[in-house]
């Protein structure tokens, strides 16, 4: 029987969320005095965000799905202490090169805010895993909008190697926190970590919701990319012509997200996580209908912009809760296919933003974006939206059915 998460464990894993995926984005603003102090390019250390991100999406391919292995007291604090010896190595790095090797194993160390979606979970009491989820969302939200300003405001007055050491003793901090509060019983899992790896792909065929789950969340993660990168790229040029402190304001937008996150948990445990997608993307489909009008009037901008952001945050904690929801015993595995298909699919949103500007302009790359949000939505109601179960007697998952040989994974 699995032991019901306390509300203090479910604030701290929201904390650990935010602290944790912080440490992806804390350092940009001072890539150019990082680029100084070790003398080359800053083409070279503007490397360092995609070393963050690659890291980043193999923790959530090979660390994530450890959630269905290890006790999440055990777990949570070794990757919190890995985290904290890689920003040490990051914060003593004397070349590029190992600054580039430190922020892979930060990136991947950064997955336990993933990890701790997926712990919350598993252990939220009966009726309340959807709000557990919100929770932890809300603070990985908060923790990717604040981290370029505490990270900027850090290194203007420490310098970036101590702001470095200050996260790496916040990550300590926590490690020691979750060894003490967090649940200490293992989970019990008939197959090793090495069948686990290799039973994730198995599960897009197994389960047709989370198949649902992966598309909607993909596509309006295209959305969600498309608009921020193009808007970035849209204000700095002529007849706008604003500078990066200017067009960071509008980051503040985003705030709207992260503050109605509680609220979307409490509704999708009460209506369910299909109608809460829905009506979240419906949200997100007017901001981004509102962009549409073009970025002449800053205010317009900023409010559709808010509701835009805050129709993406709502229907991805509602869409993780419904991913979970197929099996809480597989949180990890599920949540790590999830993940990894979510980013990976979104990240064309990055990739097309720049020639579809050229191409559309801001108007027309809106349009884009608004198609996917509402192509989404469509995607979200297809189907039953009940998760998929085997036939009386079908044989399923053989694999999950003897104990692993090698014994029942690592820990």
């Amino acid at each position: 029987m699995t032991r019901s998460l306390a509300r203090g464990g479910t604030l701290l894993l929201a904390f650990v969320a935010a602290s944790a995926i912080a440490n992806n984005y804390a350092l940009q603003p001072a890539l150019t005095a990082v680029a100084a102090d070790l003398g080359v390019p800053t083409a070279v250390i503007g490397l360092v965000p995609t070393a963050a991100l690659t890291g980043c999406m193999a923790g959530f391919a090979l660390l994530l799905p450890l959630t269905d292995h290890l006790a999440p007291h055990r777990l949570v604090a070794a990757q919190l202490t890995a985290l904290a010896a890689a920003l040490c190595l990051a914060a003593s790095a004397s070349a590029p090169v190992v600054l580039l090797a430190a922020y892979l194993l930060i990136g991947a160390a950064a997955s336990v805010a993933a990890q701790a979606g997926s712990i919350v979970g598993r252990h939220a009491p009966d009726g309340r895993r959807g709000r557990g989820i919100a929770t932890v969302a809300a603070g990985m939200s908060a923790g990717i909008l604040l981290s370029r300003l505490a990270g900027g405001a850090l290194a203007g007055l420490l310098g970036w190697r101590p702001m470095l050491l200050v996260f790496a003793a916040l990550a300590l901090a926590c490690a020691v926190a979750a060894a003490v509060l967090l649940p200490r019983q293992r989970p019990r899992s008939e197959r090793g970590y090495r069948a686990t790896l290799v039973s994730l792909p198995p599960l897009l065929r197994r389960h047709p919701e989370l198949r649902r789950a992966v598309a909607a969340g993909g596509l309006w993660y295209v959305a969600f990319n498309l608009v921020w990168v193009a808007l970035a790229l849209a204000l700095a040029r002529p007849p706008h012509s604003l500078g990066p402190a200017s067009i960071g304001l509008y980051s503040l937008a985003g705030l709207l997200g992260f503050t109605v996150l509680p609220l979307t948990g409490r509704l999708t445990d009460r209506y369910g996580p299909r109608t809460v997608i829905t009506a979240s993307l419906l949200a997100a489909a007017t901001g981004t209908a509102v962009l549409t009008t073009g970025l002449g009037t800053p205010l317009l901008t900023a409010c559709g912009l808010a509701l835009f952001d805050a129709g993406c945050f709502a229907a991805q904690a509602a869409n993780q809760s419904r991913v979970i929801a197929l099996d809480p015993a597989r949180a990890g595995s599920l949540s790590s296919v999830y993940l990894v298909l979510y980013f990976t699919i979104g990240t064309l949103g990055t990739a097309l933003a720049a020639p579809l500007l050229g191409l559309l302009g801001w108007r027309g790359t809106a349009a884009v974006a608004l198609a996917a949000v509402l192509l989404a939505a469509v995607t979200a109601r297809a189907g039953s939206g009940r998760p998929h179960r085997p036939r009386p007697g079908a044989v399923h998952d053989t694999e999950s059915r003897r104990p692993d040989r090698h014994g029942s994974g690592p820990g």
